[in-house]
């Protein structure tokens, strides 16, 4: 399921979201706190049947920083509950975000999204150096790249599509007063800009050269 709203927000979605893979979590709750299951096999069952449900449609997604958290929160909860605490000095402590991080070889909730190792990325190393947020940056990326793929997609449906219905519909009513909210589309037409292609919407029809400016798009900032 969908939520959509009038104020063109993702935060109810968000939360529709990370409450079913809870559900999920709390359904095999028996299996994480088993101690005959080992942790791999346990991150297995993670990745492949809560991580899908909470991430479901994420194409659609406009992700803000406060988004990217919340994700990161939810899908900590769970990491922390299968590789339990760490001791130090014979104090047992929480694991840090960094040591989770390490743990899952930086494969997050976020770079499920469109996967891509961050860690290949240079980009991560030098904001990591400047004081920045190198997940947080990359992910940006990861889904910029995958907004652009369903961009593609969705144009070359046929008009009696769904789909290619809602796309185009246009409200009949007048705007609220005040800055036009920020919407998706607005976020394929910047990622369209980067790229510096001449005639998008030739090139969208053909799908091997659209793969290549959904490629390129993953070097963008």
């Amino acid at each position: 399921m969908i939520l959509v709203n009038v104020s063109n927000s993702i935060t109810e979605e968000i939360k529709e979201r990370t409450a079913l893979g809870t559900k999920a979590y709390c359904a095999n709750l028996k299996f994480f706190k088993s101690r005959l299951v080992t942790k791999q096999s346990k991150l297995k069952l993670y990745r492949t049947v809560i991580r899908p449900i909470v991430t479901y449609a994420s194409e659609t997604w406009v992700l803000k920083e406060t988004i990217i958290q919340k994700l990161l929160v939810f899908e900590r909860k769970i990491l922390r509950k299968i590789f339990g605490p760490t001791e130090e000095n014979q104090i047992w402590r929480v694991k840090t975000n960094e040591e989770l991080d390490k743990l899952i070889k930086h494969k997050n909730i976020i770079n499920y999204i469109n996967p891509l190792n961050a860690k290949l990325n240079p980009i991560c190393h030098v904001l990591a150096l400047l004081g920045g947020h190198p997940i947080l940056h990359v992910s940006r990326i990861r889904v910029k790249a995958q907004r652009l793929s369903w961009f593609g997609h969705v144009q070359r449906m046929q008009d009696t599509r769904t789909v290619k219905k809602i796309f185009n519909w246009k409200p009949l009513t007048k705007r609220s007063q005040g800055r036009p909210k920020y919407r998706w589309e607005d976020n394929i037409k910047q990622y369209i800009c980067q790229t510096k292609i001449k005639n998008w919407i030739a090139c969208i029809q053909d799908r091997g050269k659209w793969k290549e400016v959904v490629e390129k798009a993953k070097t963008f900032n």
